[in-house]
């Protein structure tokens, strides 16, 4: 997959910026049922690029979440786990995420961070405001790319 999104990068980029002027409630639906139909063929278990390769995003409220379950004071949570990236962005410290399990299932799953949970984000409204995180995505995530390169080919039928 990772090859194959290299290979692509240069039609992807593209792709993606024809994609800007695309009606957005058209873009939903196309993106919207691809996800549908790729993931119920994907088992994330058997991947979990996402989590081996990027940090998601933590707000104020995950790391509370997070810190309570772990019983640790929000303080400690962020001491042991979390750094300030260049966008002042709350982001691990270090990758894969410790959270992972040898399984590749995640050990804080429950109350996992917002961002874990609305990954690859192909099934939120708005797709056309989401591209250019979609775009990096194609990367880490085979389903994602899976969804696009059928976009493409239903989108020049």
């Amino acid at each position: 997959h990772k090859v194959f999104s290299k290979l692509k990068y240069k039609q992807n980029r593209r792709f993606f910026k024809s994609l800007t002027k695309v009606k957005s409630s058209f873009l939903d639906s196309s993106i919207h049922s691809l996800h549908d139909k790729v993931f119920e063929d994907t088992n994330c278990l058997a991947c979990a690029n996402c989590c081996k390769t990027t940090s998601p995003v933590f707000t104020d409220k995950d790391i509370v979440r997070v810190a309570k379950y772990l019983r640790l004071k929000p303080s400690q949570f962020f001491d042991k786990y979390l750094k300030i990236d260049e966008d002042k962005d709350y982001i691990l410290k270090s990758l894969p995420c410790m959270f992972l399990l040898e399984d590749n299932s995640c050990s804080i799953y429950k109350v996992r961070p917002k961002a874990c949970r609305e990954f690859p984000h192909t099934n939120r409204r708005k797709q056309v405001q989401l591209l250019k995180l979609t775009e990096k995505n194609v990367e880490v995530c085979p389903a994602v790319f899976e969804i696009i390169e059928k976009l493409k080919k239903e989108l020049v039928k």
